[in-house]
C-alpha cells in the first residue's frame, strides 16, 4: 500500500496517532488487501439515482465498517455526536470526534482515492449520511448490494 501523496490534500478529520501501519494488527493489514476495491461505503444503501447515492453508517459502541474505497465526489454528515478511530492506507490512524450536523466535503482527481475504515471509539452509536456524486471523475466502483454487518473491533 504505498504512500499518495493527494492525500494530504484532503479534508481527513481527527489527530493523527499512528503512523507506518504502527498497531495495525496482520488481520488489519489483510482486511485492506481484500477490501482495497470495496465501492460500499457505508452500511446501508439508502437511495441511488443516476446522480447519487445515499448511504448511511450506524456503528453501535465498538463497532466499525471495513476498509472500502472513495473514489467518488462525496460528502458525510455526521448525525449525532461521537468518535471514531480511523486507517487510511497510507498506514496513518486517527481519532475523530464529531459534532451533529458537521459536515465534510471531498474531491477526487481521475485516479485518486480513500481507502479507510471507521470504529466507533465512543459510548454511543454513531450515525453518519454519505452522499456520493456519480459523475465524478472517476467511475463508480461496483457494489454488493448485501453489505457484511459491521464487526468488532480489532
Amino acid at each position: 500500500m504505498a504512500h499518495s501523496t493527494f492525500l494530504s490534500d484532503l479534508p481527513l478529520a481527527g489527530t493523527l496517532v499512528g503512523t507506518e501501519f504502527e498497531g495495525w494488527s496482520a488481520e488489519l493489514r489483510a482486511e485492506f488487501e481484500t477490501h482495497s476495491h470495496d465501492g460500499n461505503v457505508g452500511s446501508r444503501l439508502l437511495s441511488q439515482t443516476p446522480r447519487a447515492r445515499v448511504w448511511e453508517i450506524r456503528l453501535a459502541p465498538g463497532e466499525r465498517w471495513h476498509a472500502h474505497r472513495h473514489v467518488l465526489d462525496y460528502f458525510w454528515t455526521a448525525i449525532n455526536a461521537g468518535r471514531s478511530r480511523q486507517h487510511t492506507h497510507d498506514g496513518t490512524t486517527r481519532d475523530v470526534s464529531y459534532r451533529a450536523g458537521e459536515t465534510r466535503y471531498f474531491h477526487f482527481a481521475a485516479g485518486e482515492f480513500l481507502l479507510h475504515d471507521i470504529e466507533n471509539v465512543g459510548d454511543s452509536d454513531l450515525i453518519f449520511a454519505t452522499v456520493e456524486h456519480l459523475d465524478s471523475e472517476n467511475q463508480p466502483l461496483e457494489l454488493d448490494l448485501e453489505p457484511s454487518p459491521a464487526g468488532s473491533a480489532q
